[in-house]
């Protein structure tokens, strides 16, 4: 009897034994037949997966008998789906993919200086590429506050009602404690900081990169909430040629004209736009929802390639602006100074970029950067004049070592911030001068192949305010090639200057200047960990869902105080700042159909001594969900619904919730493509619910804008490519 037992166990045993295969594969590049390294292979309709090592080899294990799929794919290259029966005829089998036809550099990541991929990075990295970039730039060619405000966790907050000025609120933290850098340069910083979103088109830009939390280790100190890094085209050897022409139903106008490429020693790049809009009031207040502007645009950049391991970029960025908005009647001509309210701005940008990178070896080099930006603004109200202008300059030298297993940099870098005013009135000037002299390390390194670190110190002295030490860490974990996760955190800070978004809803009248010996630098930590899963459903269904949670605290924010002289005062309030909550992200793709939704919650809150209050302007709920349908070279038609929880205001009281919903499409041919847009055509609007200002039509107390006033626009164009 036990012999039987046995015998039978034995048989099932090595029946079980026999039942399972392995699966070794070889993925190759179909041109060069080069092996792929970090290429996935899964099997669909399990949670099977793996990835090639250095030789394009991997293998599956635990295979049953009989018929599976098989899905091939690796980055910048076509997926390949293969059936295959086992037993296997074969032990091992070679598979070729095709590279797409896109190029390779469009997914390079520069805001962390390292050669690794966007999936390899330890720090999340939130990515908008070249396709989206034109998806956006079909529904606001003159300024990337749509691109910015559609992402999870992402809000750009209108601070004026009558010029638009908007800031980047991410997470729930005030704009100026996220950092706008463009090609890595702090060029949006302190007084530049201002009209910054409304004067960078996004023609000229090959892609943007988004850090949430503390990034202050590469570019020191304003990194609190994040940075945003827009990244410019570079030129390649196929010449490109783009000019756009788009007109609104508001009286908008853009026309916009991208050149560049690369000749055997140099490469150029060009772009230049014109964009103007006419005053536009949809409401009954009688004032503008869209000021009166005009705006020219020149950026050119020159490319010198000395040999394979030397190469040079130098590029000079200008923007001549007129802004004009409050009392339409006055704008149209049909008012005077006396008894109509408005705002003019007149600004002028000027910045050079110098950029000189040598290759000791292929995987080492030195680079020299250097920058000098000038910024002029005049703001003129009613009985008021604010005139500034701010020169400000970084410096950098850095080394990088790029190798196998582990990335390096290190560097030093000058930042100057100088900015005098020139005051109309008997009002003390409020001109400062600071310097911050930095030094950073950071090294990525893979210990094993299911965890990557990257770590990284710097440390900055800020003239007036000491030294400060800044560490970060991040880690990446590969539990499978469908589950990957991130968990990172470090610290920050900012310096203090009169430039918030407080301050220029009364256009810094009457605010005293910052004083060192009364202020100092506000301080913060966070943490954030995010988990990223990726599968295919039912076989032809692409899912992607990115779970991430976040906490900040600063401490000792500095905050406006009203004194009773009529002042306004920045003081650094004993207490903190502290914005926690998630994000969730789910992508799901079906043929030529895209999903995107979502969700954003964020708690944030003031603390100063016993009183807790809501940090304003932060809605506690938001919900992305955009439906693309894209027939590649042929159509693209965008669905698009954004919902706004109520908000905390300035004055106490709290604001509504709204919805906007939007529809894009556009037709492409060979060398041109014609779209229209039609934003917000529920004509959701803060005036069809809510005021926007107190007191009377010529002594206007604006309220908080947290809910758009243009409502429903039209737009459409033109896209040519020579």
């Amino acid at each position: 009897m036990n012999k039987a037992i046995g015998l039978i166990l034995w048989l099932c045993t090595g029946n079980l034994c026999m039942a399972q295969h392995t699966l070794t594969t070889i993925l190759k590049d179909a041109e060069t037949k080069e092996p792929l390294t970090g290429a996935t292979v899964l099997q669909i309709g399990t949670t099977k997966g793996a990835t090639t090592d250095e030789n394009g080899t991997v293998s599956l294990t635990g295979l049953s008998e009989g018929r599976h799929i098989f899905l091939f794919r690796n980055l910048g290259y076509e997926e390949r789906r293969d059936t295959l029966d086992f037993p296997a005829s074969e032990d091992t089998l070679t598979v070729y993919l095709e590279a797409t036809d896109e190029d390779l550099e469009e997914v390079v990541i520069s805001s962390t200086r390292s050669t690794r991929t966007i999936e390899n990075i330890p720090t999340r990295i939130e990515f908008i590429g070249g396709e989206e970039l034109e998806e956006k730039g079909n529904m606001k060619p003159g300024d990337i506050r749509m691109m910015l405000n559609e992402s999870t966790g992402i809000q750009t907050q209108q601070v004026s009602a009558t010029s638009a000025n908007s800031s980047i609120r991410i997470q729930g933290l005030d704009g100026r404690y996220t950092q706008i850098l463009k090609d890595g340069f702090p060029l949006y910083a302190g007084f530049s900081g201002g009209l910054g979103l409304l004067q960078t088109p996004p023609l000229d830009l090959k892609q943007v990169e988004i850090i949430k939390g503390s990034s202050s280790t590469l570019y020191g100190g304003g990194a609190i909430a994040g940075l945003v890094n827009l990244v410019s085209k570079i030129p390649t050897e196929e010449r490109e040629l783009r000019f756009l022409l788009n007109g609104t139903s508001a009286g908008g106008l853009d026309i916009n004209g991208f050149y560049g490429q690369k000749f055997e020693k140099v490469g150029l790049t060009v772009f230049a736009s014109r964009n103007s809009s006419r005053p536009y009031d949809p409401s009954s207040t009688g004032f503008t929802a869209i000021p009166k502007t005009e705006r020219y645009v020149l950026n050119p950049k020159l490319f010198v390639y000395f040999n394979p391991k030397t190469t040079m970029n130098f590029g000079i960025n200008t923007i001549f602006e007129d802004r004009t908005g409050g009392d339409i009647l006055y704008i149209k001509g049909k008012g005077d100074n006396v008894h109509s309210y408005f705002e003019k701005n007149k600004s002028s940008r000027f910045s050079t970029q110098f950029s000189l990178d040598h290759r000791f070896t292929e995987n080492s080099g030195l680079t020299i950067k250097n920058s000098v930006n000038n910024f002029n603004r005049t703001i003129t109200i009613p009985d008021y004049v604010f005139d500034g202008k701010q020169w400000s300059t970084y410096s950098e030298v850095a080394y990088n070592n790029n190798g196998k297993r582990a990335d390096w940099v290190a560097g030093i870098n000058l930042y100057t911030d100088n900015f005098s005013e020139y005051p109309k009135d008997g009002f003390q000037k409020r001109d400062y001068g600071q310097n911050t002299f930095g030094g950073f390390v950071q090294n990525t390194f893979k210990t094993t192949d299911w965890l990557q670190l990257e770590t990284g110190i710097r440390g900055d002295y800020v003239t007036d305010y000491g030294f400060v030490f800044l560490p970060r860490i991040s880690a990446l974990f590969t539990v499978s090639p469908q589950v990957t996760s991130r968990l990172g955190g470090g610290l920050g800070y900012k310096t203090p200057t009169i430039f918030t978004e407080e301050t220029e809803r009364i256009q810094f009248r009457s605010v005293l200047p910052i004083s060192p010996q009364a202020n100092k630098l506000e301080r913060s930590y966070g943490v954030s960990y995010d988990i990223n899963y990726r599968t295919t459903l039912f076989e032809n269904i692409s899912l992607s869902v990115n779970q991430l949670f976040f906490y900040t605290r600063i401490n000792d924010p500095l905050l406006t105080e009203f004194t009773g002289s009529g002042t306004v005062q920045l003081v650094n309030v004993d207490g903190y700042v502290d914005t926690k909550g998630w994000e969730t992200n789910v992508k799901l793709g079906y043929g030529d159909f895209k999903l995107f939704i979502g969700y954003t919650f964020t708690d944030a809150w003031l603390r100063e001594g016993t009183q807790k209050r809501e940090n304003p302007l932060t809605a506690r709920h938001r919900l992305n969900n955009v439906l693309m349908y894209e027939i590649e070279d042929k159509w693209k038609l965008g669905l698009e619904a954004y919902y706004y929880s109520r908000q905390a205001l300035n004055d106490g009281t709290t604001g509504k919730p709204y919805w906007t919903c939007g529809f894009m499409a556009e037709k492409i041919w060979e060398r041109f493509s014609l779209f229209v847009n039609f934003e917000n055509f529920t004509d959701t609007r803060q005036t069809r619910f809510d005021s926007i200002y107190t007191g009377t039509v010529t002594r206007p107390i604006f309220r908080d804008i947290y809910a758009p006033l243009d409502g429903f626009v039209v737009n459409g164009g033109l896209k040519i490519k020579l």
